[in-house]
């Protein structure tokens, strides 16, 4: 009978307890230390900066912080690559784990015969964590203690990642010679073309490289190299991975010669996406590298002509009015990282004075809140707002302009009085939901200034409003609200940020308004190459405006097809004024000519739903009378015009036609009446020096009063002072206080008008209705008597100008 044993007690720590549970720690610790043999992430080298236009091509790319151009890894590598890859650093690739037991076995056989280390065994695997273990600058030591940790790694990293992946991470972190990493990079340097687009040469001198980078060097081992590559191309052929015929070219093409230089066709546009995304290295844009290419060599050609012309800083924006992707985008005229032309400065980005580009907007604006129809006489004459002196570009004033020419003349007076009568904060609104993105200050800070340049703007804000004007303009189908503003796209990836953004706003313009502003647009003139445009049916139909800062600081042209927006900027980057810096001449030149390398387009279908006809006068273009010639006009189909036309009015003539006469001096039979167009003494000064055509008022008949004997307002009026003007007494140069000049108009150019100031006499004018005085600060009243006793009176204040003045002694 068998005797029960007492059971032994674990009394130590060789107990099999004990042994358990210390070979269970083991093997927890090996496996963590397996598991984080590979870091993640694998690399922690600086990469390169890469910007792709929308089919992939590279545009531009920076130099990795280290030195080395290294770009973002590839998610797949190309297949002819691969194969020359696999086949010649490790053909069984497919098939092991990380490590090649075969390759071992033959490898410790080959170096056991040879006595030295002739083959290493590694795999790409292996290679590959090589790679990884010197991501930090420092090679590991080639010993044996440093393959067994490979191999280890290599085990985790074929657990942790797919063939495709591995192969990816070993040609983006391969060198390729020189201070050239990974296989993009590679093909760029060396080919000038994408891994995918690389014949089989190509591939194949590649694919030797990594294991011998040295090989690359100009001048230096070319034979070894190309018998490397011309016996991978012979393997390859021989296991039907290519024809017979690819063999022969293959071996026909020569060796790869001196690195290339890298594309750099959007240098400043790549600059400006690293600077907001410090984090991302690849940037895959909606540029079209072939236009993109075209415009950068247009605006570097224009450049060059305007530095001549100490103009040093040109930029452009080509936008897709359809889909509002940024087709090409040149930021200066060429890029230098210093000199006094600042050519690296992405102008595009920069806020500069608007000039007169923001004009279109307040002409639709007011269209459609029924302020303004497309032929209505707006006044240009000599006017003054609270000291501010708005003049004209050519200094001149026309009297009176219709409200389309005035736009498509950039008529400065008739622009600030309209934004006058629109308002300067609701202006301000509009802008800021047209995306305006740089008006930092309240509406009162700009004031009337607002729309002559007194704020400021960046050419990417001032495209991308005139790509939205031309997209408005288009018929659509369907009904609601306007949209709110289309941003500019310049990305690809949902993930990145676009353009600068403002908050969603509804716009406040109409289709129809949008259309009458393009087709009042089409009209302003070209430059002298482009002037006889509409003489041959094969011209482009552009809707254009220019701008021209105060000082001649900048340089504006903007110009829409139906498909297609183009916005030019060209000034210097210090602010500089320069004689000769308008848009006209010194950007719109390169408007039409980057307009010329874009497709064709069609004109507006005029959008009939969204425009009513009404009946206007046909000479002063406010809602007809029966007292004018009436003609039909398109406004917005919201419009509330309600104006009718206020300088038509009945004139009784005498028998001959010659005088006017009044039932007090002439029977009503005997009298003949007739219409007549009247403008206010002010605007038709000016404007019957221009118009030929213009009928002034019959003088009255000797004995006749006239319905406007006594009073002159009719017959007289102020330039200057304004009404409730307040002026200041300029002071001259040698710190003399200076004069102020009075002036008024009479509708008779013969008369002779009586000045008093304050009630006192102060002289007498004849044909220019000029007087200079001299005048104390304060409140004061200025009276102008004309022959026949009709008189004019006008308050104003001078106010004391605070210092620079001192009074002789």
């Amino acid at each position: 009978m068998r005797r029960n044993r007492p059971i032994p007690q674990a009394s130590g720590p060789r107990s099999w307890r004990s042994r358990r549970w210390i070979a269970l720690a083991v093997l927890v610790a090996a496996g963590v230390g397996f598991w984080s043999l590979a870091p993640r992430p694998l690399f922690k080298s600086p990469l390169s900066a890469v910007l792709e236009a929308r089919d992939g091509e590279l545009l531009s790319a920076r130099i990795a912080a280290d030195g080395q151009w290294r770009f973002p890894e590839m998610q797949q590598v190309p297949p002819r690559f691969a194969q020359a890859l696999v086949r010649y650093e490790d053909h069984r690739f497919e098939s092991h784990p990380g490590v090649d037991v075969f390759a071992l076995g033959r490898a410790v056989r080959d170096n056991w015969r040879a006595r030295r280390v002739v083959s290493g065994a590694s795999t790409l695997t292996m290679q590959l964590a090589r790679l990884v273990r010197s991501r930090d600058g420092k090679a590991p030591r080639r010993n044996l203690w440093s393959k067994g940790v490979e191999a280890l790694l290599a085990l985790r990293l074929e657990a942790g990642y797919s063939k495709q992946e591995l192969l990816a991470l070993y040609a983006g972190h391969a060198p390729f010679g020189g201070n050239v990493v990974g296989l993009e990079a590679a093909a760029w340097r060396y080919f000038g073309r994408p891994p995918d687009q690389l014949s089989w040469a190509e591939c194949a001198t590649l694919a030797v490289l990594p294991n011998s980078p040295s090989l690359v060097n100009p001048g230096r081992n070319r034979e070894a190299l190309r018998q490397k590559r011309d016996r991978l191309l012979r393997v390859l052929a021989r296991e039907g991975r290519m024809a017979e015929v690819d063999l022969q070219l293959a071996l026909a093409e020569p060796l790869v010669q001196a690195p290339l230089a890298l594309p750099d066709d959007a240098p400043h546009l790549l600059d400006t996406l690293r600077a907001r995304h410090p984090r991302q290295f690849r940037f895959h844009s909606t540029l079209d590298a072939t236009l993109q290419r075209q415009a950068v060599q247009l605006t570097r050609e224009r450049g060059e002509e305007l530095d001549a012309n100490g103009i040093g800083n040109v930029a452009a924006l080509v936008v897709d009015n359809r889909s509002f992707e940024v087709l090409a985008y040149v930021g200066n005229a060429a890029w230098q990282s210093s000199g006094r032309r600042s050519l690296a400065v992405d102008i595009v980005q920069r806020p500069r004075s608007t000039g007169s580009i923001l004009k279109p907007f307040l002409y639709a604006a007011m269209l459609d809140s029924g302020q303004l129809l497309p032929r209505m006489l707006v006044p240009d004459i000599p006017t003054q707002f609270r000291g501010f002196a708005p003049e004209n570009f050519d200094r001149q004033f026309r009297g009176a302009v219709p409200a389309d020419e005035a736009l498509a003349q950039s008529l400065n007076v008739p622009a600030v009085r309209l934004l006058r009568d629109y308002g300067y904060a609701r202006f301000y609104d509009l802008l800021q939901a047209l995306q305006f993105s740089t008006l930092t200050q309240p509406p009162d800070h700009y004031g009337l200034s607002l729309i002559l340049g007194g704020a400021e703007a960046t050419l990417w804000d001032v495209t991308q409003a005139y790509a939205n004007l031309a997209d408005r303009a288009r018929l659509r189908q369907e009904a609601g609200p306007p949209p709110a503003p289309h941003p500019l796209v310049w990305m690809r990836e949902a993930e990145v940020a676009q353009g600068p953004k403002a908050a969603a706003r509804l716009v406040p313009l109409s289709i129809g308004a949008a259309w009458l502003t393009q087709s009042a647009l089409l009209e302003v003139k070209r430059p002298d190459e482009e002037a006889n445009w509409k003489q041959f049916a094969s011209s482009r139909r552009i809707a254009w405006k220019t701008g021209t800062s105060w000082g001649l600081r900048d340089g504006w042209a903007v110009g829409s097809t139906t498909r297609f927006t183009v916005g030019v900027w060209a000034g210097n980057a210090s602010g500089t004024g320069v004689p000769g810096l308008t848009g006209s001449l010194a950007a719109a030149p390169l408007l039409f000519a980057l307009h010329n390398r874009l497709p064709a387009a069609d004109w507006y279908v005029e959008p009939a739903p969204a425009l009513r006809r009404v009946s206007v006068c046909a000479d002063d273009g406010f809602l007809a009378s029966d007292l004018c010639t009436a003609v039909d006009a398109l406004v917005p189909v919201q419009s509330h015009f309600d104006r009718q036309t206020p300088y038509h009015r009945a004139v009784h003539l005498d028998a001959t036609g010659r005088f006017r006469v009044d039932a007090g001096c002439e029977r009503v039979s005997a009298m003949r009446h007739a219409a007549w167009l009247v403008l206010p003494p002010a605007m038709e000064h000016f404007y019957r020096a221009r118009r030929s055509d213009y009928r002034p008022l019959p003088p009255l008949r000797p004995g006749c009063r006239g319905e406007d004997a006594a009073d002159g307002r009719g017959t007289l009026e102020f330039i200057y002072p304004g009404p409730g003007g307040k002026i200041y007494v300029p002071v001259d140069l040698d710190n003399r206080k200076g004069h102020a000049v009075f002036e008024a108009v009479h509708r008779d150019p013969a008369a002779t008008l009586f000045w008093h100031l304050d009630d006192e006499f102060a002289g007498q004018t004849s044909h220019v209705h000029q007087l200079t005085v001299d005048i104390a600060p304060g409140m004061h009243v200025v009276t102008v008597v004309d022959g026949a006793g009709r008189r004019l009176t006008r308050g104003f204040e001078v106010l004391a100008r605070g210092g620079g003045y001192t009074a002789p002694k």
